[in-house]
C-alpha cells in the first residue's frame, strides 16, 4: 500500500487491537494524554511524513487542545450539510484538495508507571481517518470517526520524550459512511488515553444479566478473557467467570435504574461491574423489559457542545442525562453514531432506556437513486461489520442498551444483513432496530420516520398500506412500531404533539418515539452569536436546518421541550372540577406513585386562595383511583375559578431533589364574565380627530391613535407572521410549503383602504378592506367602538371576499406603543408561548415579563412568544398601565416589527426601536412539524371564514395590575 492509499482503501484500517469492552474502573495505571498537542494544517493529503520521524522538530508548529476539532480552533471552518455530501460522489475516492491536520504530542511516562505487562494506546474518536506513529515508529490507521480504536505499544515506550504522532485527513473512504445530518468537523475530538495491561489483565469480558420477572431472580453470568472471579458482595455472589448464579434481586428498569457493584477479579487485574439486572425481548408483537410492555417517551441525541462541538466534557454529558430526566423523558436513540462512553455510564445510573446506533449512515446516495451504496455494495461489507463490532463489543456491558441499531438512513443491502446477523449471534439478548427498508428484513421492529398521525393510527389499528411481498407484510404486521424519529423540534414548535401521544396511548403496538431532535446544533460565532449552516462560508450548505433541538445550544430548554415534558408527563389527573372528583392515573411502565407526593391550590382569577395536600394511594404501574377533592370556598358570580394540581417529588433522586415537579394538571370549576359597557358615548369630531371616550382615532383613517394619555400608532388588521421553520418546510404532499403559499398570495403586503369613517350616538362604526396586491381575494373588516367613557370597546368584523385557498398565518390587529411600555402582566396561558398546537406546559394563572423576556430566542429569527387563552393584559411605562380585556385572545409584544422580525437571519440582525408592536389575535395557523415532518392538523388551520373578534381597552394612572371593572 502506498502512503496515501489507505484514504481510499474501503478495509477499516491495519494494526489495530481487536474491539473489546469499554475499559472500565480498575486498578491498573492508566495515563490521559488529553492536553495541548502541537498541530499544522495543510491543505491536502500529502505523502510527506517526516513529522512522525524520531526527533522532529515542530517548535514552528502552532498548539492545538487535544481533544478538539481543528476548525472550531482556528484552522479552517465548519461545514454543514444534511443529506448531500461535500465532495464528489465517486467512491472509495476523496478529493485531492483534503484537509489533513498533523498532531504531536510528547509526554512522560510517570514515575510510578508499573513495568512489565504491556500498555495499549487508545483513541476514542477521530474524524475521519487516522495514521498513527510513536516514537518514530508506525502503529497502524485507523477510520470509524466514532468508534475506539487500540494499538499495543509497551515495547516503544520509554521513560521520557515519548513523541506520539497523528496524522488525521479531514475525507477518506470511511466518510462515505458517516454522512449523519451534522457539522464536518475533523479532528481528534475524544479522550486519548495510555493504558497498562499487567500480565493476566482483563483483555475483554461481557456481563450477562437477565431477570425473571415471574421469579424475581436475576441470573448473572460474565464471560472474561482471561479466566477469573467473579464478586458481587451484596448479593453474595462468588463465581468463577463463565458460571451462572441466580439470586433474588430488585431489577434495573429506566425508571428504577438499580444497580448493584461487584468486580471481576483476574491474576492481573481488578476490574469494576456495575451489573444491572434485565431482560428485553420482542414478543407477543411488542417490546418488554422484564416482561412488561415499554412506551418509549424519547429523543434522538447528537453530541453537541456550541464552542466544542462533538468534544464534550462528564459535567456535559451528565446536564443531558439530567436534563432529560427532568422533563420526563424516558429513552435516547444515539443519532447516529454511539456517544461517548461516558454517556452510556449515565444511562445506566440515572436511568434511560437506549438504543445504540451504528455509526454509519449513507444518506447522500439517495440523490444518484442509491447508486454505488456502500451497504449494497460487498466489498464495503467489513467495514460496515468493524463498525457494528465495535460498538457491541465496547457498549455490550451497559444495562441501560436495550437495543442496537444497525445505522441511519442508508437504504438497503446485504452489508445491513451481515451487520445483523453478527449481531443477533454475539448478543441474542438485545433486539435490532433500522429504519430503512420497509421489508423489515433484518430487523425487530417497524421503525418509521416522521409518519403523520393519520398514518401511525392506521399503524397502530393494523391498517396500514400493505407491502407488495406478502411474506414482508405479514412479519411486519407481527412486529412492534417506533417513530424513531418524530415531531421534528425545529424552531418554533414541534405542534402535534398531544396527538401523537394520544396515539401512543391508545394503541399497544405504537411504543412511543423519539422526537428530533436534542439540542440546536449553533455554533459560537463572533459576529451572529450563533451560527448555522453557511455562515462559515460554506459553497453547499443546508443552512439552520442545523438548529432543530428541544434544547438550545446554551442547553436552554425551549418551549418545545417543556411542552414534552408535559404532554409525555407519567401521572395523568382528570375529571369534573365542578364534581371535585378527580381520576389519578399512573402511566409508569413500573413505578407504583409512592415516590410523588400530590397537592391541590383553588384558585380564583389566577390567585391562589386555598391548597392543600391531595392523598393520593400507592397506584401500581398502570393503574388508577378516583379521589375526591374538598368543598371549594362559596362561589362569587363573576370570578373564573379552577382547580391546580400538582405531582412532585417525595424525596431527593439521583436526577432531581424533593419537589421537583413531574405532573400536573388544571380543572376548570366556573368561567368568569365580561361585564359589558353600559351605555354608550357619541363621539366627538374636532377637524383632524375623533374623541370617543378614553379613545382618540385619526378622523380620515379610523386609525386609533390614543387611549387615554397613552399614544398608539400603526393600528389595523394583522394576517401576516414572521414564517416558522416549520412555516417554511416542504409538504410532503404538495411540495410547496405554506409560507410560500402566503407569500405568493402577498400575505405579507397586504394593503388596507378605508370605506367609511361613520359616527353614530352610539359609537365609531370603521369600514375597511384589506387586500394582497394583484388578486381578487380580499377581507372586509368593520371595526365597531364604543366607549363609556373609561372603558374603550372594539367589536371586529371580518368577512372574507373571493375564494381563499390558503389558511391565515394570524387573525387580529396590531398596535405599536412607545418603547418605554415594556413590561407586561396577563391572566391567562404561561409563563411560556403557545399556539393552537403548542403550549401544553402552559399553565392558567398571572404572569409578569418584560417585553425582551417575552421573546424565544430560536437561533433563526421567525415567530414566537405568543401567549394564549388571554384574559387579560397590562403593558405599563411604570406610570401609565395600558389594560387590554376581552375574554380570550392571545397577545406577542416585541421590540421590532413583523416585517423586521421577518427580514433577519440571526438575532443579532433584530435591534429593538423606538416602538413596541403589541399583537392582539383571535386566531393563529397552527405550528405542525413541517420542516421535516407532517403539517398542520385541520383543526388548528386558520381556514379564512367569518370572524368576530372583541377587545377591550383602558389606561389609567397606577395601581396594582387587575381585571377590568
Amino acid at each position: 500500500m502506498t502512503d496515501l492509499a489507505y484514504l481510499v482503501d474501503v478495509s477499516p484500517g491495519t494494526g489495530t487491537l481487536p474491539p473489546r469492552a469499554w475499559p472500565p474502573a480498575s486498578d491498573a495505571a492508566r495515563l490521559s494524554l488529553d492536553g495541548t498537542w502541537r498541530f499544522r494544517l495543510t491543505p491536502h493529503a500529502g505523502a510527506d511524513t517526516d513529522f512522525a520521524a524520531d526527533g522532529y522538530d515542530a517548535t514552528a508548529w502552532g498548539e492545538l487542545r487535544v481533544p478538539g476539532h481543528w476548525v472550531l480552533q482556528g484552522h479552517g471552518a465548519p461545514a454543514y450539510t444534511n443529506v448531500v455530501y461535500p465532495f464528489p460522489l465517486d467512491p472509495p475516492f476523496v478529493p485531492t484538495e483534503n484537509p489533513t491536520g498533523d498532531h504531536l504530542h510528547t509526554f512522560d511516562l510517570p514515575q510510578d508507571w508499573p513495568a512489565g505487562g504491556d500498555t495499549v494506546l487508545r483513541f476514542d474518536g477521530v474524524e475521519s481517518c487516522a495514521r498513527v506513529w510513536l516514537n518514530g515508529t508506525e502503529l497502524g490507521e485507523f477510520k470509524g470517526s466514532r468508534l475506539p480504536h487500540e494499538f499495543t505499544v509497551g515495547p516503544l515506550l520509554r521513560e521520557r520524550a515519548n513523541v506520539l504522532a497523528v496524522r488525521v485527513h479531514q475525507w477518506s473512504s470511511g466518510s462515505y459512511l458517516e454522512d449523519q445530518d451534522q457539522w464536518w468537523l475533523p479532528g481528534i475530538f475524544r479522550d486519548v488515553t495510555l493504558l497498562h495491561r499487567p500480565a493476566g489483565a482483563v483483555r475483554d469480558h461481557f456481563v450477562h444479566a437477565s431477570y425473571d420477572h415471574e421469579r424475581g431472580e436475576g441470573t448473572l453470568r460474565v464471560d472474561s478473557e482471561p479466566a477469573g472471579r467473579v464478586l458481587v458482595p451484596e448479593l453474595g455472589i462468588d463465581i468463577a467467570a463463565g458460571e451462572s448464579a441466580t439470586v433474588a434481586v430488585e431489577p434495573w428498569s429506566a425508571e428504577q435504574p438499580r444497580l448493584y457493584e461487584g468486580e471481576l477479579v483476574t491474576s492481573g487485574e481488578r476490574v469494576r461491574l456495575r451489573v444491572g439486572f434485565r431482560t428485553v425481548r420482542v414478543e407477543d408483537g411488542l417490546i418488554k423489559a422484564n416482561g412488561r410492555p415499554l412506551l418509549f417517551k424519547g429523543v434522538n441525541r447528537h453530541e453537541f457542545h456550541p464552542e466544542t462541538g462533538r468534544t464534550l466534557d462528564l459535567e456535559t454529558m451528565r446536564a443531558d442525562v439530567l436534563l432529560m430526566k427532568r422533563h420526563n423523558i424516558n429513552a435516547v436513540r444515539t443519532s447516529h453514531y454511539p456517544p461517548h462512553p461516558a454517556f452510556l455510564d449515565l444511562c445506566d445510573e440515572l436511568g434511560l432506556w437506549v438504543i445504540d446506533e451504528c455509526d454509519l449512515e449513507t444518506h447522500g446516495f439517495v440523490h444518484v437513486e442509491w447508486r454505488g451504496n456502500p451497504v449494497a455494495d460487498p466489498r464495503w461489507t467489513p467495514a460496515l461489520l468493524d463498525r457494528a463490532e465495535r460498538m457491541v463489543e465496547r457498549d455490550k456491558n451497559h444495562p441501560s442498551v436495550v437495543i442496537w441499531s444497525l445505522g441511519n438512513e442508508c437504504g438497503t443491502g446485504e452489508g445491513l444483513t451481515a451487520m445483523a446477523a453478527w449481531i443477533r449471534d454475539r448478543d441474542p439478548s438485545r433486539p435490532i432496530h433500522y429504519e430503512g427498508d420497509p421489508s423489515c428484513a433484518d430487523t425487530d421492529f417497524y421503525s418509521r420516520m416522521y409518519a403523520d398521525h393519520a398514518e401511525v393510527e392506521q399503524i397502530g389499528r393494523g391498517t396500514e398500506e400493505p407491502l407488495e411481498d406478502a411474506e414482508s407484510d405479514a412479519r411486519r404486521r407481527r412486529l412492534p412500531f417506533l417513530q424513531c424519529e418524530y415531531a421534528h423540534a425545529m424552531g418554533t414548535g414541534p405542534g402535534g404533539l398531544v396527538e401523537y401521544q394520544e396515539l401512543f396511548e391508545k394503541y399497544p403496538r405504537l411504543q412511543g418515539g423519539f422526537v428530533w431532535e436534542w439540542i440546536d446544533h449553533g455554533l459560537a460565532h463572533p459576529e451572529y452569536g450563533c451560527a448555522y449552516g453557511g455562515d462559515f462560508g460554506e459553497e453547499l450548505h443546508d443552512g439552520n436546518f442545523v438548529c432543530d433541538g428541544l434544547l438550545f445550544p446554551d442547553r436552554t430548554p425551549s418551549p418545545g421541550l417543556l411542552d414534552y415534558k408535559t404532554v409525555i408527563q407519567p401521572v395523568r389527573m382528570d375529571g369534573d372540577g365542578r364534581e371535585g372528583l378527580v381520576r389519578v392515573r399512573n402511566l409508569y411502565d413500573f413505578a407504583d406513585l409512592s415516590h410523588l407526593e400530590f397537592t391541590w391550590s383553588y384558585e380564583k382569577d389566577g390567585v391562589t386562595v386555598r391548597e392543600g395536600v391531595l392523598d393520593v394511594p400507592a397506584v401500581p404501574a398502570g393503574g388508577s383511583v378516583e379521589v375526591r377533592l374538598p368543598a371549594p370556598p362559596r362561589r362569587d358570580p363573576d370570578a373564573e375559578t379552577q382547580w391546580t394540581l400538582r405531582a412532585r417529588l417525595a424525596k431527593d433522586t439521583a436526577w432531581a431533589e424533593r419537589g421537583h415537579l413531574v405532573a400536573w394538571a388544571q380543572l376548570p370549576v366556573a368561567w368568569g364574565m365580561i361585564p359589558p359597557i353600559p351605555g354608550g358615548r357619541a363621539p366627538v369630531r374636532d377637524g383632524s380627530r375623533i374623541t370617543l371616550g378614553s379613545g382618540v382615532f385619526d378622523a380620515r383613517t379610523g386609525a386609533l391613535l390614543a387611549v387615554g394619555e397613552v399614544p398608539v400608532h400603526g393600528f389595523g388588521l394583522d394576517v401576516w407572521r414572521a414564517p416558522t421553520d416549520n412555516d417554511n418546510g416542504m409538504s410532503w404532499v404538495t411540495g410547496a410549503s405554506v409560507a410560500a403559499s402566503w407569500r405568493a398570495l402577498g400575505l405579507h403586503r397586504v394593503q388596507h383602504r378605508v370605506e367609511a369613517v361613520e359616527s353614530s350616538p352610539d359609537g365609531l362604526t370603521v369600514r375597511t378592506r384589506v387586500a394582497p396586491a394583484a388578486v381578487d381575494v380580499a377581507l372586509r373588516v368593520t371595526y365597531h367602538w364604543i366607549s363609556n367613557g373609561i372603558r374603550l370597546a372594539l367589536r371586529m368584523d371580518v368577512e372574507p371576499e373571493g375564494d381563499w385557498q390558503v389558511p391565515l398565518p394570524r387573525l387580529g390587529i396590531r398596535l405599536g406603543l412607545p418603547a418605554v411600555y415594556d413590561r407586561a402582566t396577563w391572566f391567562g396561558a404561561g409563563p411560556g408561548e403557545a399556539y393552537p398546537d403548542t403550549g401544553a406546559a402552559a399553565m392558567l394563572g398571572i404572569w409578569s415579563a418584560s417585553v425582551p423576556e417575552l421573546q424565544t430566542p430560536y437561533v433563526r429569527p421567525q415567530e414566537n412568544g405568543a401567549r394564549a387563552e388571554v384574559r387579560w393584559l397590562e403593558l405599563t411605562d411604570g406610570t401609565r398601565p395600558l389594560l387590554v380585556d376581552g375574554g380570550h385572545f392571545s397577545f406577542t409584544a416585541r421590540p421590532w416589527s413583523t416585517q423586521e422580525l421577518d427580514a433577519a437571519a440571526h438575532r443579532t440582525d433584530l435591534v429593538a426601536g423606538d416602538t413596541v408592536w403589541l399583537h392582539l389575535d383571535a386566531r393563529h395557523h397552527g405550528i405542525g412539524s413541517e420542516s421535516c415532518g407532517p403539517g398542520v392538523l385541520p383543526d388548528h388551520r386558520l381556514k379564512v371564514r367569518s370572524e368576530r373578534f372583541s377587545v377591550q381597552f383602558s389606561a389609567r394612572d397606577s395601581g396594582t395590575p387587575r381585571r377590568p371593572a
